[in-house]
């Protein structure tokens, strides 16, 4: 068979032309034993550039689709100066060579500034920074599965330290998605990072609580209706950026307005050294963790709770768990200390 057009009036016109009027109702339409021939109707008009956007809300409306829209990242501001209320934020991801804090080297380091007001208002990106870096060590196919970066890329590259040091120096916050993961690998890169304020995108916002499935980044992203290019370092500080300033359902506000709150509280840890054997089940239901002691902190279940309820943990471990007046070891913990690698 074939599918010959006709046009009226027009001249004979390309298959694609069809249909360009779309809007049109079609030209009769006679079938033969060997043919089929549409009569279409001539174009009218310029063609102009679709609206996908009014599109994907056409779509969305009928309640059947849910649209991804590509991420667009904040654009820089350069030399913007921060006013007297505002601070500035560091929102930063690593890629590294392995999951091991102590032997395993950063690959390549990702970080976005921001400033934001008091209340978690956030204000406008003033730099961002990407760079590769040669590690000691191989990279694995398993690595470059997972993050894109090959040997080839990171060949001869080398980490400007002095740059990365002027980036973090005026930030009063690092934000990580898993800041008990790069944390550790920062302090080693940088003694700049250890004097830093951090927090933890990852669990110190009860995201949850909030209506999402779940808490790692590409989750958040997808759900907030966006994707991006995910694992590579700067690309998920933008994405991390714009999940932190969309609004929560039933006007919880801002996810970053929770983060920073979460950062502001101090904590702190207790340490049930010593406790009864057979009280470990207690322990681990009540969200204590073990620590086996090869990195230099006690050999115990540990647990980190809210300033304000401190005393009354201590009181559960003195009548529940050791059944005797005792002095658990404790370590008050705030932002500065939060995250950080023991050894």
């Amino acid at each position: 068979m074939s599918l010959v057009p006709q046009a009226e009036g027009a001249g004979m016109r390309g298959q694609a032309d069809l249909f360009l009027d779309y809007d049109a109702p079609p030209g009769p339409i006679r079938r033969s034993a060997d043919e089929i021939i549409v009569k279409a109707r001539p174009c009218s008009g310029s063609i102009e550039t679709p609206d996908y956007e009014t599109a994907a809300q056409m779509l969305e409306a009928t309640g059947d689709y849910r649209v991804l829209r590509r991420l667009q990242p904040r654009p820089v501001v350069v030399a913007r100066t921060p006013c007297a209320s505002e601070k500035i934020a560091v929102i930063l991801d690593t890629e590294t060579t392995g999951l091991d804090q102590t032997r395993d080297e950063i690959i390549e380091l990702g970080m976005v500034a921001f400033v934001y007001g008091e209340e978690g208002r956030i204000g406008d990106v003033i730099g961002a920074f990407n760079a590769l870096r040669e590690p000691g060590v191989p990279i694995t196919p398993e690595i470059t599965r997972l993050t894109g970066i090959t040997s080839d890329m990171v060949a001869g590259q080398v980490l400007d330290l002095e740059a990365v040091e002027q980036f973090i120096a005026p930030a009063d916050l690092v934000i990580a998605h898993n800041a008990r993961f790069d944390r550790p690998f920062c302090e080693r890169l940088s003694k700049g990072f250890q004097v830093k304020a951090w927090a933890c995108s990852h669990s110190e916002i009860a995201w949850s609580g909030f209506g999402f499935e779940g808490s790692k980044l590409g989750y958040l992203l997808t759900q907030c209706g966006w994707f991006h290019q995910g694992h590579r370092a700067v690309e998920d500080c933008h994405a991390l950026l714009k999940v932190l300033a969309a609004p929560l359902p039933s006007g919880a506000g801002l996810p970053f307005g929770h983060l920073i709150a979460a950062a502001r509280k101090a904590l702190v840890r207790i340490w049930a050294e010593g406790s009864p054997f057979d009280m470990k089940d207690v322990l681990k239901a009540r969200g204590y963790r073990w620590n086996d002691g090869t990195d230099g902190r006690p050999k115990a279940w540990w647990v980190e709770v809210d300033e304000e309820t401190g005393e009354a943990e201590l009181t559960f471990l003195r009548r529940e768990v050791y059944r005797r007046e005792v002095e658990p070891y404790t370590q008050r913990i705030t932002a500065f200390e939060r995250f950080r690698s023991a050894r």
